[in-house]
């Protein structure tokens, strides 16, 4: 069978990739890198599949990188990569054994070869048996680089975001149709799943919809039980597009608000358009989310505020163990600034109502990807 190739990227694009993180080994002194994790494999090599076994891409400073992977996965690893070289496995096989057999016929098995302490397929027994596997090889630490790379986004990858941003504000108007007095949190996410296939998205997967209760509610559970006149209706949708994934959040009020929830609505709604006006390259983050803590918490809107207040987005591969990327956040604490290309998802939050976009920066300021309507909306 003929693999039908669908790289979403450029050639080139890739190939600057790989020459970003080549860049970052000759920094550290390293002869190969071993990368492993899912996002991370996606980022370089277009092919990100889960780790039921292991699999890793081995990333020389000279030559083409080679993966390794599940002799299984053979076709989707051929239409979805821009890679040349790789060497599968039978499911009966040690993976482990596989790699130290490439490394010794590629001549790497006494090089400095770089591993990602922080990445989640890296475990500390697997580590150990690499060690064991290849006793000459000398292991450096190669964290915190592939994060990096990845906060500034490309072109296409930008693109990829402003398309699942469009489908998140039409998966939106659908979760409104659906909702209302007698309604269950249930009926609002089938709409939503149903608007996210039929227009283009990646999967079903909603987010978080549950009811909006007090200040920690933003990942509740999803009920079956009817909603009632006031109750408040949150919605974090996650729409995703070629794997890239918006977020936004709306709230909506069963029937009719009462003037409390109109006039909390209308204070966090304003205390964020200070903050984004204030977002532009340059910036530190923890001065953008000042502009959001400090406020909220002055007016007395809620008794603490222990969370962040946006974090990166990006690719998010079906198997990650990470539903969010807290590559950058915005906290009192952080110690970085804002780069044209990044894009983020920032939330505000108050007893039962949240609001939420993802936020691109631009050369000048910032452009809000999702475009819904900035209200509390009655149902």
């Amino acid at each position: 069978m003929t693999a039908h190739k669908t790289l979403p990227f450029t050639i080139e694009e890739y190939r600057a990739r790989l020459e970003q993180v080549r860049s970052a080994m000759r920094e550290r002194g390293l002869d190969l890198a071993l990368i492993d994790q899912t996002d991370f494999l996606f980022h370089l090599t277009g092919f990100g599949i889960s780790e039921n076994m292991y699999r890793a891409c081995v990333v020389p400073l000279e030559g083409e990188p080679v993966f390794m992977l599940r002799a299984m996965d053979q076709l989707p690893f051929q239409e979805s990569t821009w890679l040349t070289e790789y060497v599968d496995f039978s499911d009966w096989e040690d993976p482990i054994e596989v790699l130290a057999r490439l490394l010794a016929r590629k001549g790497w098995h006494d090089k400095r070869i770089g591993i990602d302490g922080d990445s989640y397929c890296m475990t500390l027994n697997r580590y150990r048996r690499l060690q064991a596997a290849l006793p000459a090889v000398d292991f450096a630490d190669f964290s915190g680089v592939l994060e990096v790379i990845r906060a500034i986004k490309s072109p296409q990858e930008i693109a990829y975001l402003r398309r699942a941003a469009a489908i998140g504000d039409i998966a939106m108007e659908a979760a409104f149709a659906a909702a209302g007095v007698g309604k269950s949190e249930r009926d609002a996410a089938a709409a939503v799943s149903y608007a996210f296939m039929t227009n283009g998205g990646d999967g079903g997967r909603t987010g978080p919809i549950t009811q909006g209760i007090g200040d920690a509610f933003l990942h509740g559970n999803l009920h079956d039980r009817p909603l009632q006149q006031g109750d408040i209706l949150h919605l974090e949708l996650l729409p995703f597009f070629n794997g890239y994934s918006a977020r936004l959040m709306r709230p909506a009020v069963m029937g009719e608000a009462s003037a409390a929830q109109r006039a909390l609505a209308e204070q966090l709604l304003a205390i964020q358009d200070a903050q984004f006006a204030a977002m532009r390259p340059g910036v530190p983050a923890r001065e953008v989310d000042r502009l959001a803590r400090e406020p909220i918490m002055a007016a007395k809107l809620r008794p603490s505020y222990p969370n962040i207040t946006g974090y990166t987005l990006g690719y998010y591969p079906q198997s990650t163990p990470h539903t969010s990327d807290f590559t950058r956040v915005f906290l009192p604490t952080s110690e970085w600034v804002l780069q044209a290309g990044m894009v983020f998802h920032m939330y505000v939050s108050a007893d039962g109502i949240a609001f939420s976009e993802t936020v691109l920066v631009t050369d000048d300021g910032i452009e809000l990807l999702t475009r819904s309507p900035r209200r509390l909306t009655v149902v």
